[in-house]
């Protein structure tokens, strides 16, 4: 009898002990907001450029909220190739991806080879962020600029997301006449976006949908993954006319005037190749200003919402800023080039990150990273490490347990740019980066701690880095199975292997 009495006394305490433990809650799924702005350099927003001629106080309050990464870099000088590095983690030479995509090719430009043979589209086979997301319960949207093939098929719809608000193939607004600007205001002539009134800012109408739509997940129990991609800055440029004008009238009292220095000619053009000095062009301005409001009115609705604590944000941009060509509406100075540029001014951009209560907020991390990190580390913060993909996660970094690394950075450009950029590749180590021209296998090396500007090649004062740097990149063009430039009227441009 005692026997049995001891058995029944130690289970009742046994679950008495057990009633006294809190039951665990479910695990805490965060959400996640991408906000990518087309063509932003990275001098363009004050939390980089405190001197900035562009006003953009609610990038500044988010860079106070946020981890500030002052290196980071797209996986490519032009948009396309850049968000599908975004979209997959996975270098987009790898995926032979690596010019935008404008669904023929060569432009028509006097170039001296034949740009390298690539594809014109995402391929639906690639694993794309709101794919990997979807069997974890994540409801995803995608609102803006997609750009990543020209067939209805490869649109957001077919990639993983289950709303597409403006998404489809162009990348500018189209309009009646897309020349002039026009797209930026209703009618839009977008499949994918049902016009608002007549004259309604394109900027804004994206913002609206996406503040509607995050009232709309804050009422759902699913995670979500939002994707909100402005077509502003990109050109042709056009913003509401009172705004361009307090910049007009800025610019004037001011007496500000636009300045440019001839850059080099890569193929020939009878008008000389000059690249912007200063930030004066009213227009564009004006455009940063109305991005910049909008974000802060998306960032209010995740507040009013009640999302705020539970979303992570990220601001970034696909490309450098244009510097060089159509207008040439900013500058990137002290980074050399622009868009369409293997140089700093065509490939390093903003990168913030929002991460309520885990991410150090008002940091800068001076670490080289890449667009190619966000999928893996979206990934691991959602409980999965991602092992097949050429990014790395910035968990660690953004905590600030791990300031940097030195893990090479990629970049292969075989093309002759819009904008007058060579067809070249690149490798960072450290605070060094290599580029070879494609045309000829010539290269540079440039120490960019000490010479942000690449304007003193160290190649031959330092041959042992440069031949280290040099075999590192011929190493990875195999591992990825680069393409190159093609023979052109009979002459052979240079060959790796």
């Amino acid at each position: 009898m005692m026997h049995k009495n001891k058995g029944w006394v130690s289970m009742l305490l046994l679950a008495a002990v057990l009633l006294t433990v809190p039951v665990q809650a479910k695990e805490k799924k965060w959400n996640f907001l991408i906000i990518i702005v087309d063509d932003l350099g990275q001098m363009d927003i004050s939390p980089n450029n405190p001197n900035t001629f562009y006003q953009t106080p609610n990038l500044q309050k988010l860079a106070e909220q946020s981890v500030r990464f002052s290196q980071n870099y797209s996986a490519s000088p032009v948009c396309s190739p850049a968000r599908v590095g975004l979209m997959t983690g996975r270098h987009p030479a790898r995926i032979n991806a690596t010019d935008w995509f404008h669904n023929e090719e060569g432009q028509g430009r006097a170039e001296m080879y034949k740009w390298a043979k690539d594809i014109q589209h995402m391929p639906t086979e690639e694993i794309t962020l709101a794919e990997a997301l979807k069997p974890k319960g994540y409801k995803t949207a995608f609102l803006g600029k997609w750009h990543l093939g020209h067939n209805e098929k490869y649109w957001p719809e077919h990639q993983g997301f289950d709303i597409n608000v403006g998404g489809f193939w162009s990348g500018s607004p189209r309009g009646t006449n897309a020349t002039l600007g026009d797209g930026y205001f209703a009618p839009h002539n977008n499949p994918r976006l049902i016009d608002g009134v007549d004259g309604e800012y394109l900027t804004e109408r994206l913002s609206n949908d996406a503040i509607a739509l995050l009232d709309d997940f804050s009422s759902k129990d699913d995670p979500f993954l939002m994707v909100l991609s402005y077509y502003t800055v990109h050109v042709p440029l056009n913003a509401p006319k009172e705004t361009i004008a307090k910049y007009d009238e800025l610019v004037a009292r001011k007496d500000l005037v636009g300045t440019y220095i001839e850059e080099e000619q890569i193929w020939p053009v009878e008008e000389i190749r000059t690249v912007r000095q200063n930030q004066t062009h009213p227009t564009y301005a004006a455009m940063v200003e109305h991005m910049d409001q909008n974000i802060g009115q998306v960032m209010l609705q995740l507040e009013k919402s009640g999302l705020a604590d539970n979303t992570i944000v990220f601001f970034t941009s696909d490309n450098g800023g244009l510097s060089t060509s159509e207008g040439s509406p900013t500058s990137n100075l002290p980074f050399r080039g622009g868009k369409g540029w293997i140089y700093e001014g065509g490939i390093r951009v903003p990168f913030l990150v929002r991460w309520p209560g885990v991410g150090k907020a008002g940091y800068t991390n001076s670490a080289a990273v890449t667009g190619l990190d966000l999928f893996p580390t979206i990934m691991e913060i959602s409980g999965e490490r991602k092992t097949d993909v050429d990014g790395q996660s910035l968990v660690s970094k953004i905590k600030g347990e791990v300031n940097s690394t030195e893990m090479p950075l990629y970049w292969h450009y075989p093309h002759y740019s819009n904008q007058g950029g060579m067809p070249a590749s690149a490798v960072r180590l450290g605070d060094y980066k290599l580029i070879q021209r494609l045309e000829d296998g010539q290269y540079h090396l440039y120490n960019l701690m000490s010479d942000p500007e690449e304007k003193n090649d160290l190649s031959a004062e330092l041959p042992e880095k440069a031949l280290q740097m040099k075999s590192m990149l011929l190493s990875w063009y195999k591992e990825v199975d680069a393409k190159f430039l093609r023979e052109k009227d009979g002459k052979i441009p240079w060959r790796p292997y």
